[in-house]
């Protein structure tokens, strides 16, 4: 007998005397000096291992529509992308753009002032 079926034998006989679920777990788990939790683990292995059921799920199959849907959706998305790329690129040219003409438009009144600055230190 696995351990699990000796828990769930002793929580079963509990709640067929009258015991909360809960309260049967608190006993036994002061009876062994086992955590609670471990034996509601034990409890459960030994319930589902019983009913055949098991956490795994079976995995869907895909039909050629699925897989065709999937894969046009993947592409659609990629599109997407390279427009967005395309748009944040295109911006930041543009923005660029703006720099250097600041830059250019600036750039003979800087360089006076620099040169003024100089012939000061000159003098």
């Amino acid at each position: 007998m696995t351990k699990a079926q000796q828990v769930y034998e002793r929580i079963e006989a509990l709640v067929a005397s009258g015991t909360k679920k809960a309260d049967a777990f608190r006993q036994v788990a002061g009876e062994t000096g086992t955590p609670v939790k471990s034996l509601q683990g034990a409890y459960y292995q030994h319930t589902r291992k019983g009913t055949g059921t098991s956490r795994s799920r079976t995995p869907r199959e895909t039909t050629a529509d699925d897989a065709v849907a999937s894969a046009t959706h993947a592409l659609e998305k990629a599109i997407e992308a390279i427009d967005r790329e395309v748009e944040t690129a295109h911006e930041r040219a543009d923005e660029a753009t703006r720099e250097y003409d600041a830059l250019k438009t600036s750039a003979k009144t800087r360089k006076q002032a620099i040169t003024a600055k100089i012939e000061a230190l000159k003098a």
